[in-house]
């Protein structure tokens, strides 16, 4: 068995607030990021592994260096679903062709990032003034 971990900020935390996956919500590094985190069977992972270049297992049976476009179908998948069983993954190697194809993009240029950084922003504008 194998791992996957969505990585949590609060705009998704908010996304899944109320709803069953709410609770499986883990800590990692000390509490310093939140997760979801879920188990990926080895067929699951061979077909990721093999279709996504750069995907690769760490040592803690991890699934990294996926795509940003992976990620991102895999939240709005786990979103919908409101699940981060088997299924979910299933759903979105479904739809591998677009992913594969978003991510070839990425070579390019990486997408803008989805998230909230008006935080980020007034703190970068206090430090300069």
């Amino acid at each position: 068995m194998n791992y996957l971990a969505v990585l949590l900020d609060t705009k998704r935390l908010s996304d899944i607030k109320g709803s069953p996956l709410e609770g499986k919500v883990t800590d990692m590094f000390g509490g310093a990021i939140k997760a979801l985190v879920m188990e990926v069977s080895d067929d699951q992972t061979s077909k990721i592994i093999d279709n996504l270049p750069g995907a690769r297992l760490d040592a803690r049976f991890f699934i990294e260096e996926v795509p940003i476009a992976f990620k991102r179908a895999l939240f709005e998948k786990i979103k919908t679903m409101k699940s981060i069983g088997p299924e979910v993954i299933d759903a979105v190697l479904a739809d591998l062709p677009r992913i594969k194809e978003l991510a070839a993009k990425e070579s390019e240029s990486l997408p803008v990032p989805d998230i909230d950084i008006s935080e980020a922003l007034e703190l970068q504008k206090k430090a300069t003034s």
